[in-house]
């Protein structure tokens, strides 16, 4: 079996999957690909279904009930990888505001340099993100500042949902303790993944919004983070972070 499984959640994505499964299959690197969706009813599960025929044993599907969120799509992917030993397992949208040529930078990352997470960063080398207008990338950035005020976390894109973890990563963190579902997923594991003492690298991306399909922000998932971010770090102070 291959060590390397990128996890990729989907609700009507139908305008992209195609596209983002042919892509990553034709990378240097085999990477395997587990699509998480949730009953699109646009049938992106069956798109996915046909190509599996063609790329039998790399693609995987599991589909669930109802739109269920971010946070737990990508957790229900990390516990198939874990159950499936994989050693390093990616996050990355469906929608190519992630590059995939960028897995490979951070598959190198953890499997060559050794870190436990990678995080592809939009603000580690100034502000790299293309298509998106300026209200929204200063949200995005003092967002990410404002966590780290908040956290202490000595990462500049602290909202990236582009990110490779090594299993010890996933194993260690108690994954039926997170609490976000929304984009403060991201932020939440970040911050465990830090407190707990593992190395970090970030990784720097251009990052494109989407050309197709429909973006999945709203008001809401950013008040999660906001309001939510304050929670956990109170939380932690009463939380030991040991590793076995």
């Amino acid at each position: 079996m291959n060590d390397s499984l990128v996890i990729i959640p989907t609700y009507n994505e139908r305008e992209n999957i195609e596209a983002i499964v042919r892509k990553v299959m034709s990378l240097s690197h085999p990477f395997e690909l587990l699509i998480v969706d949730d009953s699109s009813p646009d049938g992106t599960a069956q798109i996915v279904q046909e190509l599996q025929q063609e790329f039998a044993g790399r693609l995987h599907l599991e589909s669930r009930t109802g739109k269920l969120g971010l946070g737990t799509a990508y957790i229900h992917g990390f516990k198939y990888a874990l159950r499936q030993g994989y050693r390093y397992i990616f996050e990355m949208d469906a929608d190519f505001s992630h590059n995939p040529d960028d897995l490979l930078k951070l598959y190198h990352a953890c499997s060559a340099e050794g870190y436990d997470m990678a995080i592809g960063s939009r603000y580690v080398q100034g502000v790299n993100v293309v298509n998106w207008p300026m209200s929204r990338v200063l949200m995005s950035w003092f967002a990410s500042l404002y966590v780290r005020l908040i956290t202490g976390m000595p990462i500049a894109d602290t909202t990236a949902g582009f990110v490779c973890y090594n299993r010890k990563v996933l194993k260690t963190i108690q994954l039926n303790k997170i609490r976000f579902v929304g984009y403060a997923f991201q932020i939440e594991m970040k911050f465990l993944t830090y407190k707990y003492g593992f190395k970090i690298k970030e990784v720097p991306i251009i990052f494109t919004d989407r050309t197709k399909g429909q973006s999945k922000m709203s008001k809401g998932i950013f008040k999660e983070a906001v309001l939510g971010v304050m929670r956990m770090k109170i939380n932690s102070i009463f939380r030991h972070f040991d590793r076995y």
